[in-house]
């Protein structure tokens, strides 16, 4: 590995017995302190791609984006599919061991092959976003969930790969998780659900959009143990209703947004209450209260 500290060229016993004699030393920019001064200054502030135009540059380039990536916390790829950035991938996992946040959405070339090296030279993440990663298996996420410890932000939308048995896995190993999201991924059973809420008391974002199996005893399996819950995308669950909706509002009381736009069992009698005090994505439609208040009673009474 090369020096990280600037290069000091030393006189001679007869340079120095001549002070007539051009002494000058020529100097670059890699000759200031690497750890103290250039990647703390100026590498924390480039982009992933000013940082590899960087590394084409010269062999000392190369030496120091790659000193870089050695203290690099935040990678983000989100959404590249570009020519040739599984290349570029594979020199992060190869150099990157500090990694917090790993943001890999919409990847669709990720395979089991490029993220398990990173993933194995990178415990402490807190971050890890694989939405919409369609080309990796339950495999990947052995790693995340058994040596990723203080993981706090686990995101698996639209993963269809995404098993009963990695949730099951999950459930056993991680019950700090502050934000979770496992839109979309239907193989995930009711039963498999209302285990793994039961972990996560200071879960404070859910995404459950379009997931099938989520019904009212899961929404209150959430409301019962997730109660510092403050956002939740219920979008598309057809199988909630207003029941589980109340049952999550009147316990949940640090709830500050309410995603309940195309489920068809939740009505406005429930919603309108709660109107005001925290943010509901369906507009609101015209629906007379005072018309029905018996109804609302029988509601509340049947909780």
């Amino acid at each position: 590995m090369c020096s990280l500290e600037p290069e000091k060229d030393h006189l001679d016993s007869e340079d120095s017995a001549n002070p007539a004699e051009d002494t000058t030393v020529e100097l670059s920019l890699f000759d200031l302190s690497w750890q103290d001064v250039l990647i703390p200054m100026l590498a924390d502030f480039l982009s992933l791609k000013d940082l590899f135009n960087l590394r084409c540059c010269s062999r000392i380039a190369k030496r120091f984006v790659e000193a870089a990536f050695e203290r690099r916390k935040d990678i983000n790829l989100a959404g590249i599919n570009s020519r040739n950035i599984e290349l570029a991938f594979a020199v992060l996992g190869k150099h990157c061991h500090r990694i917090e946040s790993l943001h890999l959405a919409r990847c669709h070339w990720l395979t089991d092959e490029y993220l398990l090296p990173i993933l194995a030279e990178n415990t402490r993440l807190r971050v890890v976003n694989l939405n919409e990663c369609v080309n990796i298996t339950p495999l990947a996420l052995q790693p995340i969930i058994i040596e990723c410890k203080e993981l706090r932000i686990l995101k698996l939308s639209k993963c269809q790969w995404l098993t009963t048995g990695a949730v099951d896995a999950l459930t056993l190993h991680h019950s700090n998780l502050m934000e979770f999201d496992i839109s979309y991924c239907t193989a995930i059973g009711e039963r498999c659900l209302i285990i793994f809420f039961r972990k996560l008391n200071k879960l404070q974002v859910l995404s459950l959009a379009n997931t099938p199996s989520v019904t009212d005893q899961v929404l209150i399996q959430i409301a019962n143990y997730c109660r510092g819950l403050e956002h939740i995308n219920l979008v598309g669950c057809a199988a909630i209703s207003d029941y589980g909706i109340h049952i999550l509002t009147t316990t949940c009381q640090k709830l500050q947004s309410l995603m309940v736009h195309r489920c068809p069992n939740v009505t406005e009698r429930i919603l309108a209450p709660l109107r005001g005090r925290l943010f509901i994505d369906r507009p609101q439609l015209g629906y007379n209260l005072q018309a029905l208040p018996g109804q609302i009673n029988c509601l509340y009474l049947q909780v």
